[in-house]
């Protein structure tokens, strides 16, 4: 394998190199076998700079970097690993769907977020709330590396039932200018900055045209994964000044940052790609879950924020890990997580206290957790499908290990409405 050290050209690495990556790190038989048979069912991509400047190799497999980007052991149920490892042939794709069809691939009714114009789905859209729309770039439906909680790893295993994707953004103009509500579009994915500037800009541009678009946002974890994007990949300066034209557009730029553990803040090429973003006009608001054996911890998750505030980003959201995927291997029951986000949140100067959280993303829209009284939840919709619910608090009776809204049992004073969107089916048609 290329080594980072000989420049800054990007190297993907998969599934079948993973006996590969072992050998360069001397990962042990038990390991990299469990990790085999995990990226069977999870997605699994990193790069050289994940490698070389992320993991802290001495502390493999307890490194919180390496369990961010590896399959672990206990990511998949025992006897899932079991039947993985009975199976050859032809029917290990067989057993691969099987497993993959229990993890919830499209969690919080995802589905139902498409919209429809004309009589026909639109691809490549989701809309959710009222002043926002997803857009999901058909070129960017990958990423630099891949995180091993990640909510859209249905995205990655090449199902296209399972995909969102728009080839080009015809059908997401037309989208807007008959829904002038819509003030913010989110460019996500995968991860947007996989594409090269000049198709990135041709599904932004087009947007600059529809009046009624306020604000651009662009959801990406390329800082933390591959920050040389930003400045010595070929085409640095292209993505710099399509970043500025939409500034001077009149326009909001929100770079969305996914950052999961202080360390991914703390190289010189993260520090400078985010010098280079910020020099075009673009504000940095950065977000995450809580993620068992990653950063779950107060002391953990308050270095982050204070090094993204030393960045000069914003802290924005301290999500709760979504039910989907590994999500027994990743979740933190909600007790605790409000446990941790009041202990980092008091040890934060009062610039950092931007963050909210923790928050569920969850089908009805985005349910805060406010805290614990009397044996109960204090929740609140801070954002929803339905405008009438945004702000209006509820409580759900306390559980010691209830990690998602539908293992919450609601009061009984709980307004109709409010109980009504918190109680959907699991997965909508």
């Amino acid at each position: 394998m290329p080594n980072a050290l000989e420049g800054t050209r990007f190297h993907a690495y998969g599934p079948r190199h993973l006996d590969a990556i072992a050998d360069r790190y001397g990962l042990p038989p038990d390991v990299r076998e469990s990790m085999r048979r995990v990226s069977l069912v999870l997605p699994f991509r990193v790069n050289d700079y994940v490698l070389d400047n992320l993991v802290d190799w001495a502390a493999v497999p307890d490194d919180p970097i390496f369990r961010l980007t590896f399959p672990q052991p206990g990511m998949l149920p025992d006897s899932d690993e079991r039947r993985l490892a009975a199976t050859t042939g032809g029917r290990l794709r067989e057993v691969v769907d099987d497993i993959r069809a229990g993890l919830n691939p499209h969690p919080s009714a995802q589905r139902s977020n498409v919209p429809v114009q004309a009589g026909a789905a639109v691809p490549g859209l989701q809309h959710k709330y009222r002043e926002t729309v997803l857009y999901f770039p058909g070129q960017g439906q990958t990423c630099h590396a891949y995180c091993t909680y990640c909510f859209r790893w249905a995205q990655f295993i090449g199902d296209p039932e399972l995909r969102f994707a728009a080839p080009e953004p015809s059908g997401l103009v037309a989208y807007l200018r008959a829904h002038p509500e819509v003030s913010d579009v989110l460019v996500t994915g995968g991860d947007p900055m996989v594409m090269s500037a000049q198709r990135l800009r041709s599904h932004i541009a087009p947007l600059l045209a529809v009046e009624t678009v306020r604000t651009i946002r662009i959801g990406t974890k390329s800082v933390a994964y591959w920050p040389h994007r930003f400045t010595t990949d070929p085409d640095a300066d292209e993505v710099a000044r399509l970043f500025e034209d939409v500034v001077a557009s009149g326009r909001q730029l929100a770079v969305m940052a996914h950052f999961s553990h202080p360390r991914e803040l703390e190289t010189d090429p993260a520090r400078r790609a985010l010098l280079r973003i910020r020099a075009t006009g673009a504000a940095v608001y950065c977000q995450a879950p809580l993620i068992a054996h990653v950063n779950d911890d107060a002391a953990v998750v308050a270095e982050l924020w204070r090094a993204e505030l030393a960045a000069g980003t914003v802290p924005y959201y301290l999500f709760v890990a979504r039910d989907t995927g590994p999500h027994d291997y990743f979740k933190v029951p909600l007790a605790r997580a409000v446990d941790v986000f009041r202990t980092a949140y008091r040890t934060l100067p009062g610039l950092a206290r931007t963050v909210r959280g923790p928050v569920m993303s969850a089908a009805p829209g985005k349910v805060v957790v406010d805290g614990v009284d009397g044996g109960f939840f204090q929740l609140r919709m801070v954002q929803a499908r339905d405008p009438a619910l945004v702000g209006r608090p509820f409580r759900a009776r306390y559980s010691a290990t209830a990690a998602w809204l539908d293992e919450l049992d609601l009061a009984p004073d709980t307004p109709p409405d409010l109980a009504a969107a918190c109680k959907p089916p699991r997965s909508a048609p």
